[in-house]
């Protein structure tokens, strides 16, 4: 799939987004699946051996493994959003990318976009509970930080101010291809979950408790199918979005033509020196 680096409209974008993931579609799920496996399987494990009594002893061990299933997935969000950064890079500028090397290309990263994340999360989510709005605004204002932290090695409140700056002027339809990939991942995820939530709450209310750690198990497998699946599409628009930004307010087209000229002229001058 030969790119034109060039301005692309909000459809051409949401189509180069879909038309990546249906190309790739294994190194997109790969990229997700295969970390929130350790999600599954810690869960899984925490699922088996908790404990319904209602001690209190019991009830701060469950609420410890909670927590540290959330830093587990803090963790494994942020490798996996890195990872599909750098593959839709390498697939963007017409590169190759694998599940593999992609992981081996961001592994210093990750502790960046962790930062990231929770910085981005936190002042968001601030801002979300005290007025709607402005959370919003923010979270799209910081849409392109972990991009830019994973392809310019930025720390993280740079990535955070270079996201702001590269947002100015087309924040309304990072607005709308944010929506409708959030819609379509929540659609997905019900689509997968709910029959099983539905079917759970069935056979509780016919008194079928043997059956309740069977719909919890089945509700984790759900949950972990819904993320491999759908996890990537949002990484997927933002760094295309970051590359049309770049486009747009760098002439970023021109700097990787000019420097590919530059990288083909390089092995002829020892030739062209000793003629």
């Amino acid at each position: 799939m030969t790119t034109a680096l060039r301005p692309l409209s909000t459809g051409e974008l949401l189509d180069r987004t879909f038309s990546l993931y249906r190309s790739h579609f294994g190194l997109f799920v790969g990229i997700f699946a295969l970390p929130y496996l350790v999600v599954l399987a810690f869960r899984l494990v925490g699922l088996v051996f908790q404990s319904q009594t209602p001690q209190i002893s019991n009830i701060l061990m469950n609420l410890v493994w909670s927590m540290w299933a959330l830093f587990l997935i803090l963790i494994v969000s942020a490798a996996s959003q890195a990872a599909a950064v750098v593959a839709v890079s390498n697939l963007h500028l017409d590169r190759p990318a694998s599940v593999m090397d992609s992981f081996s290309t961001v592994k210093g990263e990750i502790p960046g976009v962790i930062g990231v994340s929770l910085l981005v999360g936190m002042a968001s989510g601030v801002a979300f509970f005290a007025f709607i709005v402005p959370g919003v605004l923010l979270l799209i204002m910081w849409s392109l930080a972990v991009p830019s932290k994973v392809l310019e090695h930025r720390s993280a409140t740079d990535s955070m101010s270079r996201s702001m700056e590269l947002t100015k002027g087309s924040r309304g339809r990072i607005f709308v291809i944010g929506l409708l990939i959030f819609v379509l991942s929540i659609g997905v995820s019900w689509l997968l979950q709910w029959p099983i939530l539905i079917a759970a709450g069935f056979s509780m209310k016919t008194g079928i408790q043997r059956m309740a750690i069977g719909w919890q198990v089945a509700a984790l497998v759900a949950d972990f199918v819904s993320r491999s699946l759908v996890g990537a599409l949002g990484t997927i628009a933002l760094s295309l979005v970051y590359y049309d930004q770049r486009v747009r307010k760098e002439a970023f087209d021109l700097q990787l033509m000019m420097s590919t000229i530059d990288a083909s002229v390089v092995p002829s001058s020892p030739a062209q020196v000793g003629a």
